[in-house]
C-alpha cells in the first residue's frame, strides 16, 4: 500500500505545502480542481454572496476534474486545504463523496491566514464513510504536516 497526497488551493499556499510535503515523503500527489475554476471575487469571504459563502452555507456540492487512478492502492491519503467557515471547502466535500474511503486512514491538513481548525475532522468524516481514521490539523509548512 502506499500513500497519496491530495489538496485543492485557492491562492497557491496549500499547493505549496502539499508538493513539499508529498515529495519529501515519497508520496504520489493529485491536485483537487473544480469544473469551474474560483476566481478572485469568487473567494472573497467579506463578500456574503461571494460563490466560496454561497457553497459553503448552501452545501452545494462543487463538481472536480479528474479522479485519482487507482484509488485503491491507498492506504493512507492526506487532504490539504485552506479552511473555509471552520472546514474544508465543499469541493473537498464533493471529491470525497467519489472514492471509497474504507479501512484508509485520512489525515487532513488545513492551511490558513486566520481560522481556526474548528470541527474540521468532524463535519468532514460524512464525505469520508468507512475510513478508519480522520484527523484534521491547522499547518503553516510542510513541516508541520511530516511532524503529526
Amino acid at each position: 500500500m502506499s500513500t497519496l497526497v491530495t489538496y485543492f488551493s485557492a491562492e497557491g499556499t496549500t499547493a505549496k505545502v502539499a508538493k513539499t510535503f508529498a515529495e519529501a515523503i515519497g508520496a504520489d500527489i493529485f491536485e483537487i480542481v473544480p469544473v469551474e475554476q474560483y476566481s478572485e471575487a469568487d473567494i472573497n469571504w467579506k463578500n456574503p454572496i461571494a460563490r466560496c459563502n454561497r457553497e459553503q452555507l448552501g452545501n452545494k456540492d462543487v463538481p472536480v476534474r479528474g479522479t485519482v487512478e487507482n484509488f485503491d492502492q491507498y492506504d493512507t491519503v492526506y487532504i490539504g486545504f485552506p479552511i473555509w467557515y471552520g472546514q474544508a471547502p465543499r469541493v473537498i466535500h464533493t471529491f470525497c463523496k467519489a472514492y471509497d474511503w474504507t479501512g484508509k486512514k485520512v489525515y487532513a491538513f488545513a492551511t490558513s491566514g486566520g481560522s481556526k481548525i474548528g470541527k474540521t475532522a468532524e463535519k468532514l468524516s460524512p464525505s469520508l464513510a468507512g475510513a478508519s481514521i480522520v484527523e484534521a490539523k491547522l499547518v503553516f509548512s510542510a513541516d508541520d504536516v511530516k511532524n503529526w
